[in-house]
């Protein structure tokens, strides 16, 4: 089996688990890589202790994206409606497109290319949050994989009403990521200058 072959087969690469059991239980929480055709999926599973209605109001309503979602949705909330991603302090904007909205059970758009899928399930007196990533670009997984990672633990810590830790942990996780997914899904890392600390 070849490095290429090793990207390919999460299991190979040593991709971090979503806490199903076995060994990669103690990586809950952590994404999963995955082809999905001719494109790739990372998918991040976290449990989180608010019902989903609170979930989702985090994660559709501007005042609360703002604290974890890198840049603002602007644009009807139903299906099919063309979408604007606008980044704080940033003139150029991302385009997309809403592709599902089912209050409080699923939002899934495109991202200037991605597509990004949020799926909320009950889980007792909590909610379970499937987020995943589907992309073109093998190199940039290990970049992207931790830039959801960062966003989605400042997700947890604003519905705790608390504000995430995130000093260090950028640099610690994408090389954690690259070390698991292969160095092939490193390749891609931020652009010169918006290095995240």
């Amino acid at each position: 089996m070849n490095a290429s072959d090793d990207a390919r087969n999460p299991q190979a690469a040593g991709a971090v688990g979503t806490g199903t059991g076995g060994p990669d239980a103690a990586e809950e929480g952590y994404g999963r890589l995955a082809p999905a055709g001719d494109r790739w999926t990372v998918r991040i599973v976290r449990r989180l202790p608010h019902p989903p209605e609170k979930v989702w109001r985090a994660i559709t309503e501007p005042e609360h994206l703002a604290a974890w979602f890198p840049s603002r949705i602007e644009g009807p909330r139903e299906p099919g409606a063309e979408l604007r991603f606008a980044f704080e302090g940033e003139d150029e904007t991302m385009s997309g497109r809403m592709i599902a909205y089912d209050p409080p059970r699923l939002l899934e758009f495109d991202w200037a290319g991605d597509v990004l899928r949020f799926e909320l399930r009950p889980d007792g007196d909590g909610t379970e949050l499937v987020f995943s990533d589907t992309f073109e670009e093998l190199g940039k997984a290990a970049r992207d994989t931790t830039g959801w990672h960062v966003c989605l633990d400042a997700l947890a810590a604003h519905l705790q009403g608390e504000v995430a830790q995130t000093g260090g942990r950028w640099k610690e996780l994408m090389a954690r990521y690259t070390e698991r997914f292969g160095p092939e899904a490193g390749t891609i890392g931020p652009p010169e200058g918006m290095e995240p600390e």
